[in-house]
């Protein structure tokens, strides 16, 4: 129960952290969500957004952060 106490605490602050820094990067003005390759479709009665764009900006941060670390932990 301890190690499972320890993962949950380390996945609220992960959380809390990449919240802040979604909040720093509104203030600053970098165009999360509207970056290019974003699809965006509005029809009459619905619209439907796909950020693939930010979905891979986004996965070549995480894998470069956890990249560092593994090579740091070893």
């Amino acid at each position: 129960m301890n190690d499972l106490g320890k993962a949950l605490v380390g996945i609220g602050l992960l959380l809390a952290v990449l919240g802040a820094v979604l909040i720093l990067a509104a203030r600053l003005g970098l165009p999360l969500g509207r970056l290019p390759g974003d699809i965006a479709w509005r029809g009459k009665n619905v619209s439907i957004f796909f950020p693939l764009g930010t979905s891979i900006l986004a996965s070549i941060v995480l894998s470069a952060i956890f990249f560092l670390i593994s090579r740091f932990r070893h």
